[in-house]
């Protein structure tokens, strides 16, 4: 498995991502400190619009992926999900935990800082071993 992740979809996955990470830092920071929305809205809100974005992306310009159907449209989101839940469920509780002694303001900034690299990290082994797997690199 980890020969597989030193090839160049890390690249083109690292060039969505930034893409991705701009547009979602600006929606989430945005909703949480200028709108007032909560931790779980303002990523919330962050993940799903930059999702529907990031499966275009990564289908056919990361991973050159030509399946067409339902199913590969529900493995990504199932992945974006998961990956959504453990990365900001962890990053919460921990940033609460390392930062105890600061504002809530500047706990919940870091906590989302920390779930977005979490969610990085998670999303690209989801959508490059589940989501986008071909036939043949699933079965190995």
């Amino acid at each position: 498995m980890w020969e597989r992740l030193r090839d160049n979809t890390v690249l083109r996955f690292a060039l969505v991502g930034v893409v991705n990470t701009l547009v979602g830092m600006a929606i989430m920071f945005g909703l949480y400190n200028l709108a007032h929305c909560s931790y779980w809205m303002s990523s919330a809100c962050n993940y799903i619009l930059t999702s529907i974005l990031s499966f275009f992306l990564n289908k056919f310009f990361t991973f050159h992926n030509k399946e067409k159907g339902i199913g590969q449209v529900v493995r990504f989101a199932v992945n974006i999900v998961v990956c959504y839940l453990l990365a900001y469920g962890i990053a919460k509780p921990l940033c609460v935990w390392l930062l105890g002694g600061a504002s809530q303001t500047v706990r919940d900034n870091v906590s989302m800082l920390v779930g977005m690299c979490l969610f990085t990290a998670l999303n690209y082994i989801g959508q490059r071993f589940f989501a986008f797997a071909s036939h043949k690199e699933a079965r190995k």
